[in-house]
Protein backbone atom coordinates (compact mmCIF):
# COMPACT_ATOMS: atom_id res chain seq x y z
CA UNK A 1 0.00 0.00 0.00
CA UNK A 2 1.19 3.51 -0.75
CA UNK A 3 2.34 5.67 2.16
CA UNK A 4 0.89 9.20 1.79
CA UNK A 5 3.30 10.47 4.47
CA UNK A 6 6.24 9.39 2.33
CA UNK A 7 5.00 11.21 -0.76
CA UNK A 8 4.07 14.35 1.18
CA UNK A 9 7.76 14.67 2.09
CA UNK A 10 9.19 14.14 -1.41
CA UNK A 11 10.38 16.45 -4.16
CA UNK A 12 9.57 14.60 -7.38
CA UNK A 13 11.13 15.30 -10.76
CA UNK A 14 8.71 13.90 -13.34
CA UNK A 15 9.46 13.91 -17.05
CA UNK A 16 6.64 13.44 -19.54
CA UNK A 17 4.05 14.95 -17.19
CA UNK A 18 2.07 16.41 -20.11
CA UNK A 19 1.39 13.02 -21.70
CA UNK A 20 -1.54 10.73 -21.04
CA UNK A 21 -0.01 8.54 -18.32
CA UNK A 22 2.12 11.40 -17.07
CA UNK A 23 -0.91 13.63 -16.53
CA UNK A 24 -2.64 10.96 -14.46
CA UNK A 25 0.55 10.35 -12.45
CA UNK A 26 1.11 14.06 -11.82
CA UNK A 27 -2.52 14.43 -10.74
CA UNK A 28 -2.14 11.60 -8.22
CA UNK A 29 1.19 12.89 -6.92
CA UNK A 30 -0.34 16.31 -6.37
CA UNK A 31 -3.23 14.71 -4.45
CA UNK A 32 -0.67 12.87 -2.28
CA UNK A 33 0.93 16.17 -1.36
CA UNK A 34 4.21 15.66 -3.20
CA UNK A 35 6.26 18.63 -4.40
CA UNK A 36 6.16 17.90 -8.15
CA UNK A 37 8.31 19.47 -10.85
CA UNK A 38 7.26 18.37 -14.33
CA UNK A 39 9.45 18.62 -17.43
CA UNK A 40 8.06 17.75 -20.85
CA UNK A 41 7.22 18.96 -24.31
CA UNK A 42 4.08 21.05 -24.56
CA UNK A 43 0.96 18.93 -25.20
CA UNK A 44 0.55 18.15 -28.89
CA UNK A 45 -3.15 17.23 -28.99
CA UNK A 46 -6.26 19.38 -28.75
CA UNK A 47 -7.78 18.90 -26.26
CA UNK A 48 -5.07 17.65 -23.89
CA UNK A 49 -5.34 16.04 -20.48
CA UNK A 50 -2.59 18.11 -18.87
CA UNK A 51 -4.49 21.34 -19.49
CA UNK A 52 -7.70 19.80 -18.18
CA UNK A 53 -6.25 18.39 -14.94
CA UNK A 54 -3.61 20.82 -13.84
CA UNK A 55 -4.85 24.42 -13.87
CA UNK A 56 -4.34 25.70 -10.34
CA UNK A 57 -2.65 22.48 -9.19
CA UNK A 58 0.58 22.34 -7.22
CA UNK A 59 2.50 20.80 -10.12
CA UNK A 60 5.23 23.14 -11.39
CA UNK A 61 5.42 22.69 -15.14
CA UNK A 62 8.37 23.37 -17.43
CA UNK A 63 7.91 22.85 -21.16
CA UNK A 64 11.20 21.58 -22.51
CA UNK A 65 12.86 18.84 -24.53
CA UNK A 66 14.91 16.08 -22.88
CA UNK A 67 17.28 16.50 -25.83
CA UNK A 68 17.96 20.09 -24.66
CA UNK A 69 20.76 19.35 -22.18
CA UNK A 70 21.16 22.84 -20.63
CA UNK A 71 17.41 23.32 -20.12
CA UNK A 72 17.05 19.84 -18.65
CA UNK A 73 19.99 20.35 -16.28
CA UNK A 74 18.55 23.67 -15.11
CA UNK A 75 15.15 22.08 -14.44
CA UNK A 76 16.72 19.28 -12.38
CA UNK A 77 18.84 21.74 -10.40
CA UNK A 78 15.80 23.89 -9.62
CA UNK A 79 13.78 20.86 -8.56
CA UNK A 80 16.48 19.38 -6.29
CA UNK A 81 14.60 16.07 -6.39
CA UNK A 82 14.60 13.33 -3.80
CA UNK A 83 13.02 10.89 -6.30
CA UNK A 84 12.56 10.99 -10.08
CA UNK A 85 10.26 9.22 -12.51
CA UNK A 86 11.23 9.38 -16.18
CA UNK A 87 8.28 8.96 -18.54
CA UNK A 88 9.11 11.32 -21.41
CA UNK A 89 9.32 9.38 -24.66
CA UNK A 90 8.13 8.97 -28.22
CA UNK A 91 5.56 6.27 -27.34
CA UNK A 92 3.82 5.46 -30.63
CA UNK A 93 4.71 2.36 -32.67
CA UNK A 94 3.37 3.57 -36.01
CA UNK A 95 5.04 6.97 -35.64
CA UNK A 96 8.31 5.16 -34.95
CA UNK A 97 8.14 3.65 -38.44
CA UNK A 98 7.72 7.14 -39.92
CA UNK A 99 10.26 8.78 -37.63
CA UNK A 100 12.81 6.15 -36.54
CA UNK A 101 15.72 8.55 -35.94
CA UNK A 102 13.56 10.89 -33.86
CA UNK A 103 12.23 7.92 -31.88
CA UNK A 104 15.70 6.61 -31.03
CA UNK A 105 16.85 10.13 -30.14
CA UNK A 106 13.98 10.72 -27.72
CA UNK A 107 13.95 7.27 -26.14
CA UNK A 108 17.68 6.52 -25.96
CA UNK A 109 19.62 9.79 -26.00
CA UNK A 110 16.83 11.47 -24.07
CA UNK A 111 17.03 8.85 -21.31
CA UNK A 112 20.81 9.21 -21.19
CA UNK A 113 20.41 12.99 -20.84
CA UNK A 114 17.93 12.59 -17.98
CA UNK A 115 20.19 10.18 -16.11
CA UNK A 116 23.17 12.47 -16.64
CA UNK A 117 21.26 15.48 -15.30
CA UNK A 118 20.03 13.52 -12.29
CA UNK A 119 23.57 12.44 -11.39
CA UNK A 120 24.11 16.00 -10.18
CA UNK A 121 21.08 16.00 -7.83
CA UNK A 122 22.60 15.88 -4.32
CA UNK A 123 19.53 14.62 -2.45
CA UNK A 124 18.37 12.00 -4.91
CA UNK A 125 17.41 8.59 -3.48
CA UNK A 126 15.72 6.70 -6.32
CA UNK A 127 14.96 6.91 -10.05
CA UNK A 128 12.35 4.90 -11.93
CA UNK A 129 12.50 4.80 -15.73
CA UNK A 130 9.28 3.78 -17.49
CA UNK A 131 9.84 1.60 -20.55
CA UNK A 132 7.20 -0.71 -22.06
CA UNK A 133 5.75 -4.21 -22.26
CA UNK A 134 7.14 -4.36 -25.81
CA UNK A 135 10.80 -4.71 -24.77
CA UNK A 136 10.62 -8.52 -24.78
CA UNK A 137 11.75 -10.65 -27.73
CA UNK A 138 8.29 -11.69 -28.86
CA UNK A 139 7.88 -14.83 -30.98
CA UNK A 140 4.07 -14.63 -30.91
CA UNK A 141 3.89 -17.87 -28.90
CA UNK A 142 1.62 -16.35 -26.26
CA UNK A 143 4.22 -16.90 -23.53
CA UNK A 144 3.70 -14.49 -20.62
CA UNK A 145 6.99 -12.64 -20.37
CA UNK A 146 8.79 -12.36 -17.05
CA UNK A 147 11.58 -9.94 -16.21
CA UNK A 148 14.50 -12.26 -16.99
CA UNK A 149 13.25 -13.18 -20.47
CA UNK A 150 15.41 -11.98 -23.40
CA UNK A 151 14.82 -8.45 -24.63
CA UNK A 152 14.50 -7.54 -28.29
CA UNK A 153 12.47 -5.22 -30.48
CA UNK A 154 10.95 -5.79 -33.92
CA UNK A 155 9.94 -2.20 -34.63
CA UNK A 156 11.79 1.09 -34.04
CA UNK A 157 9.71 1.93 -30.95
CA UNK A 158 10.25 -1.34 -29.10
CA UNK A 159 13.89 -1.51 -30.21
CA UNK A 160 14.51 1.99 -28.88
CA UNK A 161 13.02 0.98 -25.55
CA UNK A 162 15.28 -2.08 -25.39
CA UNK A 163 18.21 0.28 -25.95
CA UNK A 164 16.79 2.49 -23.18
CA UNK A 165 16.86 -0.52 -20.84
CA UNK A 166 20.55 -1.02 -21.72
CA UNK A 167 21.33 2.64 -20.97
CA UNK A 168 19.66 2.28 -17.57
CA UNK A 169 21.60 -0.91 -16.81
CA UNK A 170 24.86 0.78 -17.77
CA UNK A 171 24.21 3.85 -15.63
CA UNK A 172 23.12 1.74 -12.69
CA UNK A 173 26.37 -0.21 -12.67
CA UNK A 174 28.73 2.55 -13.78
CA UNK A 175 27.44 5.49 -11.75
CA UNK A 176 24.31 5.14 -9.64
CA UNK A 177 25.47 2.21 -7.51
CA UNK A 178 28.43 4.25 -6.30
CA UNK A 179 26.13 7.22 -5.64
CA UNK A 180 23.87 5.10 -3.43
CA UNK A 181 20.88 5.91 -5.67
CA UNK A 182 18.52 3.11 -6.67
CA UNK A 183 17.77 2.97 -10.40
CA UNK A 184 15.20 0.63 -11.96
CA UNK A 185 12.81 0.21 -14.89
CA UNK A 186 9.08 -0.47 -14.97
CA UNK A 187 7.42 -2.28 -17.89
CA UNK A 188 3.76 -1.87 -18.76
CA UNK A 189 1.70 -0.86 -21.74
CA UNK A 190 -1.62 -0.79 -23.55
CA UNK A 191 -3.17 1.39 -20.88
CA UNK A 192 -6.60 2.92 -21.27
CA UNK A 193 -8.32 5.69 -19.38
CA UNK A 194 -9.89 9.08 -19.84
CA UNK A 195 -8.02 11.81 -21.65
CA UNK A 196 -5.95 9.99 -24.24
CA UNK A 197 -6.16 11.68 -27.65
CA UNK A 198 -3.00 10.21 -29.19
CA UNK A 199 -2.88 9.17 -32.82
CA UNK A 200 -3.14 5.50 -33.81
CA UNK A 201 -4.40 4.27 -30.46
CA UNK A 202 -7.54 2.22 -30.15
CA UNK A 203 -9.54 4.17 -27.55
CA UNK A 204 -8.86 7.61 -29.07
CA UNK A 205 -9.71 6.17 -32.49
CA UNK A 206 -13.03 4.92 -31.09
CA UNK A 207 -13.75 8.32 -29.59
CA UNK A 208 -12.95 10.12 -32.83
CA UNK A 209 -15.22 7.72 -34.73
CA UNK A 210 -18.07 8.51 -32.34
CA UNK A 211 -17.52 12.23 -32.76
CA UNK A 212 -17.62 11.93 -36.55
CA UNK A 213 -20.40 9.34 -36.74
CA UNK A 214 -18.09 6.96 -38.58
CA UNK A 215 -17.34 3.25 -38.32
CA UNK A 216 -14.16 2.22 -36.55
CA UNK A 217 -11.18 1.02 -38.59
CA UNK A 218 -9.22 -1.82 -36.94
CA UNK A 219 -5.78 -2.91 -38.07
CA UNK A 220 -5.41 -6.11 -36.01
CA UNK A 221 -8.80 -7.06 -34.51
CA UNK A 222 -7.67 -10.47 -33.20
CA UNK A 223 -4.47 -9.24 -31.55
CA UNK A 224 -4.35 -9.66 -27.77
CA UNK A 225 -2.78 -7.02 -25.54
CA UNK A 226 -2.42 -6.57 -21.76
CA UNK A 227 -5.12 -3.91 -21.52
CA UNK A 228 -5.33 -2.15 -18.16
CA UNK A 229 -6.67 1.06 -16.72
CA UNK A 230 -3.96 3.69 -16.36
CA UNK A 231 -4.35 3.75 -12.57
CA UNK A 232 -3.20 0.13 -12.23
CA UNK A 233 0.33 0.59 -13.64
CA UNK A 234 0.60 4.12 -12.20
CA UNK A 235 -0.07 2.72 -8.73
CA UNK A 236 2.74 0.26 -9.42
CA UNK A 237 5.12 3.03 -10.46
CA UNK A 238 4.40 4.94 -7.26
CA UNK A 239 4.77 1.91 -5.02
CA UNK A 240 7.97 0.79 -6.75
CA UNK A 241 9.54 4.25 -6.47
CA UNK A 242 8.54 4.50 -2.83
CA UNK A 243 10.09 1.14 -1.99
CA UNK A 244 13.25 1.87 -4.00
CA UNK A 245 13.75 5.03 -1.95
CA UNK A 246 13.27 3.16 1.33
CA UNK A 247 15.70 1.17 3.45
CA UNK A 248 15.16 -2.06 1.54
CA UNK A 249 15.45 -0.50 -1.90
CA UNK A 250 18.74 -2.18 -2.77
CA UNK A 251 17.14 -5.61 -2.37
CA UNK A 252 14.37 -5.00 -4.90
CA UNK A 253 14.45 -6.31 -8.49
CA UNK A 254 15.95 -3.91 -11.03
CA UNK A 255 12.96 -4.26 -13.37
CA UNK A 256 9.31 -5.09 -12.79
CA UNK A 257 6.30 -5.84 -14.99
CA UNK A 258 2.94 -4.25 -14.20
CA UNK A 259 0.20 -6.11 -16.02
CA UNK A 260 -3.46 -7.12 -15.76
CA UNK A 261 -4.62 -10.50 -14.51
CA UNK A 262 -3.43 -13.27 -16.85
CA UNK A 263 -6.85 -14.95 -17.02
CA UNK A 264 -8.56 -11.95 -18.62
CA UNK A 265 -7.01 -11.36 -22.06
CA UNK A 266 -8.94 -9.13 -24.43
CA UNK A 267 -8.56 -8.86 -28.18
CA UNK A 268 -8.65 -5.54 -29.99
CA UNK A 269 -12.09 -6.52 -31.29
CA UNK A 270 -13.38 -7.29 -27.77
CA UNK A 271 -12.14 -3.95 -26.45
CA UNK A 272 -13.77 -2.21 -29.41
CA UNK A 273 -17.12 -3.89 -28.79
CA UNK A 274 -17.13 -3.19 -25.02
CA UNK A 275 -16.21 0.45 -25.58
CA UNK A 276 -18.62 0.89 -28.49
CA UNK A 277 -21.53 -0.52 -26.46
CA UNK A 278 -20.78 1.84 -23.58
CA UNK A 279 -20.51 4.81 -25.95
CA UNK A 280 -23.60 3.74 -27.95
CA UNK A 281 -21.43 3.66 -31.07
CA UNK A 282 -23.53 1.71 -33.56
CA UNK A 283 -21.59 2.16 -36.80
CA UNK A 284 -19.61 -1.04 -36.30
CA UNK A 285 -16.05 -1.61 -37.45
CA UNK A 286 -14.18 -2.62 -40.56
CA UNK A 287 -10.72 -3.99 -41.26
CA UNK A 288 -8.07 -1.48 -42.34
CA UNK A 289 -7.08 -1.73 -45.98
CA UNK A 290 -3.61 -1.70 -47.51
CA UNK A 291 -0.19 -2.26 -45.97
CA UNK A 292 0.06 -2.15 -42.18
CA UNK A 293 3.32 -2.18 -40.19
CA UNK A 294 4.06 -5.52 -38.52
CA UNK A 295 2.74 -5.90 -34.97
CA UNK A 296 2.80 -9.03 -32.81
CA UNK A 297 -0.57 -10.75 -32.40
CA UNK A 298 -0.03 -11.91 -28.82
CA UNK A 299 1.44 -10.05 -25.88
CA UNK A 300 1.18 -11.01 -22.21
CA UNK A 301 3.26 -10.11 -19.17
CA UNK A 302 3.81 -12.03 -15.95
CA UNK A 303 3.52 -9.58 -13.04
CA UNK A 304 4.11 -12.13 -10.27
CA UNK A 305 7.50 -10.57 -9.38
CA UNK A 306 5.84 -7.22 -8.70
CA UNK A 307 3.24 -9.00 -6.59
CA UNK A 308 5.86 -10.88 -4.61
CA UNK A 309 8.32 -8.03 -4.10
CA UNK A 310 5.95 -5.08 -3.66
CA UNK A 311 2.61 -6.63 -2.79
CA UNK A 312 1.19 -4.92 -5.89
CA UNK A 313 -1.89 -6.39 -7.58
CA UNK A 314 -3.95 -5.24 -10.56
CA UNK A 315 -7.31 -4.12 -9.22
CA UNK A 316 -9.46 -3.78 -12.33
CA UNK A 317 -10.70 -6.29 -14.83
CA UNK A 318 -10.27 -5.46 -18.49
CA UNK A 319 -13.98 -4.81 -18.83
CA UNK A 320 -13.95 -2.46 -15.83
CA UNK A 321 -11.03 -0.55 -17.30
CA UNK A 322 -12.85 -0.05 -20.59
CA UNK A 323 -16.08 0.96 -18.86
CA UNK A 324 -14.34 3.56 -16.65
CA UNK A 325 -12.66 4.91 -19.75
CA UNK A 326 -15.91 5.15 -21.70
CA UNK A 327 -17.62 6.90 -18.78
CA UNK A 328 -14.86 9.55 -18.78
CA UNK A 329 -15.31 10.26 -22.48
CA UNK A 330 -19.09 10.33 -22.14
CA UNK A 331 -18.73 12.98 -19.44
CA UNK A 332 -16.38 14.93 -21.71
CA UNK A 333 -18.92 14.71 -24.53
CA UNK A 334 -21.64 16.04 -22.22
CA UNK A 335 -19.41 18.96 -21.15
CA UNK A 336 -19.37 17.73 -17.56
CA UNK A 337 -16.52 18.53 -15.15
CA UNK A 338 -14.08 15.78 -16.13
CA UNK A 339 -11.48 17.06 -13.67
CA UNK A 340 -13.96 16.29 -10.90
CA UNK A 341 -14.72 12.92 -12.53
CA UNK A 342 -10.99 12.14 -12.65
CA UNK A 343 -10.77 12.94 -8.95
CA UNK A 344 -13.73 10.65 -8.22
CA UNK A 345 -12.25 7.80 -10.25
CA UNK A 346 -8.93 8.25 -8.45
CA UNK A 347 -10.72 8.25 -5.08
CA UNK A 348 -12.62 5.09 -6.04
CA UNK A 349 -9.39 3.43 -7.12
CA UNK A 350 -7.65 4.44 -3.90
CA UNK A 351 -10.49 2.72 -2.09
CA UNK A 352 -9.72 -0.46 -4.03
CA UNK A 353 -6.11 -0.41 -2.79
CA UNK A 354 -7.01 0.55 0.77
CA UNK A 355 -5.63 4.07 0.64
Amino acid sequence: MLDPAFWASQRVFLTGHTGFKGSWLAFWLDRLGADVSGYALAPETVPDLHSILHPGSGVRSTFGDILDVPALAAAVAESDPTVAIHMAAQPLVRRSYREPAETFAANVTGTLNVLEALRKAPNLKAVLVITTDKVYRNDDSGHAFCEDDPLGGHDPYSSSKVACEEVVSCYRQSFYADMGVELATARAGNVVGGGDWSEDRLVPDLWRALQKGEEVVLRNPLSTRPWQHVLDPVSGYLLYTEKLAGEGGAKLPRALNFAPRPDQPLTVQAVTEIMAARLHLDKGWRLAEGFQPVEMKLLQLDASLASGSLGWQPRMTGSQAIEWTADWYIAMHRREDVRALTARQLADYQGMIGL
